[in-house]
């Protein structure tokens, strides 16, 4: 178990400055739980959507509400926000080779818009459909 501890302690600590020196983030997903979020892209007469799960890992709120009914005015920020960001971008920006581009750009415009703090640490996608 010590062993296991360094080891684990190790990677934990060369998994960059960044991230040692902050907290663990929580997940937050957007849209519905099934769907996800699903956006037109291209604008108005491309024709073109997106069906795209977003999870981020931000930063944990110490005030949040403890009553699961309540909305947290952040989430409604933050779910915005990816959609106008989702809506803007031409269809060359979901290329695959500009996912992480993608992924990075979201983060900032999160954050941008919560203030200019850095809540949001990490973007994920776990579904990814253009049509």
């Amino acid at each position: 178990s010590g062993v296991s501890y360094f080891v684990a302690t190790k990677l934990l600590a060369d998994n960059g400055a960044a991230a040692a020196k902050r907290e663990p983030g929580v997940i937050m997903r957007l849209g519905d739980p099934k769907e996800g979020l699903i956006v037109n892209i291209g604008g108005v007469n491309s024709g073109r959507y997106l069906k795209v799960a977003v999870v981020l890992e931000v930063m944990p709120n110490k005030n949040a509400a403890k009553d699961a009914k309540a909305v947290n005015p952040e989430e409604i920020i933050i779910q915005d926000t990816v959609i106008q960001f989702l809506r803007a971008q031409k269809i060359e920006q979901f290329a695959p080779e500009k996912q992480e581009e993608l992924k990075e750009n979201i983060r900032k415009a999160v954050n941008a818009a919560l203030g200019g703090s850095d809540k949001v640490y990490n973007v994920y996608f776990t579904n990814f459909v253009l049509q």
